[in-house]
């Protein structure tokens, strides 16, 4: 799944961010809180936590998208939305970990 929503933040499924991050085109973002993200995380995804966000102080990589996730959606959104609000691309992940271990997809305890 991948599609636009209304105010210019594209959503990303979590089948596509896997394929995404595999190929090396994204960078994701996990937004929730230090202790969510000790617990158990995507591989690969880099702690922002959104408590603490700021879209300045995210690493540029000017040839991968960001790719923001959380736990169901919410704060992803948010951070998308803020960096979007920055005038940079702004993406997130549809349904967070949760849709993520749902599908069977690969985490780190």
């Amino acid at each position: 799944m991948n599609r636009l929503a209304t105010d210019g933040v594209i959503e990303y499924g979590p089948h596509a961010v896997q394929t995404l991050l595999a190929e090396g085109r994204i960078l994701l973002v996990d937004v929730r809180e230090p202790g969510e993200y000790s617990m158990e995380r995507i591989p690969g995804a880099l702690l922002y936590p959104l408590s603490t966000f700021d879209v300045e102080h995210l690493p540029a990589d000017g040839r991968r998208m960001v790719v923001f996730h959380c736990a169901v959606g919410g704060r992803s959104l948010t951070a998308a939305r803020l960096r979007k609000a920055a005038g940079q691309p702004a993406a997130h992940m549809a349904g967070g970990i949760t849709a993520w271990k749902a599908l069977g997809l690969p985490t780190v305890s």
